[in-house]
């Protein structure tokens, strides 16, 4: 990470990007940064049939505030974060798509994003704009949801490690941050099983590969809470066989974590295969703040 962090924020009035700014409290940022907020007034292209227009015209009203709102938005971070070094910029277009194109030029380190936006209707033919950022940004991607924390209670967050070098890079990201006394971290890892295999050849393989992996696994925790004890963090350690998509979300739930890292990637084309990719699924599920972590 550069020495000045650069933050990408999108802002569209709705109460889900309100409560991403107030979640920016609590994600261990900068006291000296680049942010740059964007509000994006969603427009169609081609334009709409006579039914979208119909059923979009209260809608649009409301998205026309967006520009302002962007001013807003920049005079609440000002008041967090006063030595921040901010600016607002207006687009119109499809919201994902704009982000997309300012964050290839501008290139910040992390796209601050709700987790849904104004428009359902943008929503429904594009799908969730926020999963579309998850997936195609270049930088890391924190998908802010809202939450009511108990006064007295330490900042809790949640690290998936898998023995990729994504969930590796999520435990340095963790690292660099800068959080609250007390602040405690649980390290999470889902063990795999051996499935049933016909074949003696394609089991033994199998087999010899999970056990080099739960190796792996193993040396990278230690390491990772080796790492986060020195940071000062309070560090405990969860190994369960479970499907890791269920997993992390359950456990950042029960445990009441205030966000969940993880990496973008897991461990390669073998565990995609089996599970699907971890973390666009804990972005869309999970109960808390999901920072998706790109090297």
């Amino acid at each position: 990470m550069k020495d000045t962090m650069k933050i990408l924020v999108a802002y569209d009035g709705s109460d889900c990007a309100k409560s991403a700014l107030d979640d920016m409290r609590i994600a261990g940022l900068p006291d000296n940064a680049q942010v740059q907020v964007v509000g994006v007034l969603e427009t169609w292209l081609p334009p709409p049939s006579s039914w979208e227009l119909t059923e979009g015209a209260i809608q649009a009203s409301r998205e026309m505030d967006v520009l302002s709102q962007a001013q807003e938005a920049a005079v609440s971070l000002r008041a967090l974060f006063p030595s921040w070094d901010l600016n607002v910029q207006e687009e119109m277009g499809s919201p994902a798509s704009v982000l997309l194109k300012i964050a290839d030029g501008w290139k910040p380190d992390l796209i601050v994003i709700g987790s849904h936006g104004r428009s359902a209707l943008g929503r429904f033919f594009l799908g969730s704009v926020s999963q579309k950022v998850v997936h195609e940004a270049h930088c890391s991607v924190r998908v802010a949801r809202g939450r009511v924390q108990e006064p007295d209670t330490p900042l809790r967050l949640l690290i998936g490690v898998d023995g990729s070098a994504g969930s590796e890079a999520a435990v340095d990201m963790v690292v660099r941050r800068q959080w609250p006394a007390n602040t405690e971290v649980e390290l999470v890892n889902a063990t795999w099983s051996s499935p049933h295999l016909y074949s003696e050849a394609a089991a033994t393989a199998l087999t010899t590969w999970l056990a080099e992996e739960h190796a792996r696994i193993e040396t990278m925790l230690k390491n990772a809470q080796e790492k986060l004890a020195a940071k000062g963090l309070q560090v405990s350690v969860l190994v369960k066989q479970e499907d890791p998509k269920t997993l992390l979300c359950e456990e950042a739930e029960r445990w009441g974590a205030d966000c969940i890292f993880v990496g973008a990637k897991g461990v390669g084309k073998l565990e995609r295969l089996l599970i699907g990719s971890v973390s666009s699924a804990v972005a869309a599920r999970a109960n808390c703040s999901v920072e998706v972590v790109r090297a």
